[in-house]
């Protein structure tokens, strides 16, 4: 089978997609994965990351149903919902909460419980499996959806989602290591999930925010924190 110069082109754009949509997953696999011991971590990131492979590869053999979830259901206050809006719509409420509530973890109750009480706080790694399941299948569709939007051969998305995940699972060590290794990291890191949340929520609701304004501006304060850690001598 020959394959035109089109669906290269198709394939790397698919698979660059896939993969700047899969740093939401790694970010939020990897504040998960700080709440257990050091020896855990990386088994919940390899489950979260290659769950979410399996996840949309699924989803991709169910192409004709995922495409009717943009079918309006009902309308509220002249705003339509459809299933694909009401999915954004519970994912995105499930990351403002969790962030909000990592956050506060991190930034009030952290300081001052002692070991055992922490311990108490840290989530089993079914429990934490379930959260990243959860994420996984919201961000699943959203990518399903606008791989389709883009091309129209199978193979394309199949090969592109493989490739994607691949990437995700060798990036997610180091990404996740160094923002673990520093606190004002993960802090804005969960402000990024918390932007992504407000995000599904306004697109459920069809008030749609460019992720290219939404990447661009944490990558400016990822970029600024970097220079400020640099600056007081901590090493990476």
């Amino acid at each position: 089978m020959s394959v035109s110069v089109d669906a290269i082109v198709a394939l790397l754009s698919l698979i660059s997609l896939e993969v700047i949509l899969g740093i939401d997953n790694i970010i939020f696999i990897s504040i998960l994965a700080d709440k257990l011991p050091a020896e855990r971590r990386d088994r919940l990131r390899y489950w979260g990351i290659g769950l979410a492979m399996v996840i949309r590869l699924f989803l991709l053999t169910v192409i004709s149903w995922i495409l009717k979830l943009d079918t309006e259901l009902f309308t509220v206050f002249d705003i339509s919902f459809s299933g694909k809006g009401l999915i954004l719509l519970a994912g995105g409420l499930f990351l403002l909460y969790k962030s909000t509530k990592e956050i506060l973890y991190k930034t009030e109750q952290e300081e001052h419980n002692d070991e055992s009480k922490i311990e108490k706080i840290h989530g089993s790694f079914k429990k934490l499996l379930s959260e990243i399941i959860i994420l996984d299948l919201v961000f699943s569709i959203d990518s399903i959806i606008t791989a389709v939007g883009m091309v129209q051969e199978l193979w394309i998305m199949y090969t592109a989602v493989i490739v994607a995940v691949g990437v995700m699972l060798l990036a997610s060590g180091p990404i996740s290591r160094f923002i673990l290794k520093h606190p004002s990291l993960k802090i804005l890191a969960l402000c990024f999930l918390m932007m992504i949340g407000l995000s599904l929520v306004a697109e459920g609701l069809h008030f749609k925010i460019p992720k290219g304004y939404i990447y661009f501006s944490m990558a400016f304060a990822f970029f600024v924190n970097f220079i400020q850690i640099k600056k007081i001598g901590k090493k990476f």
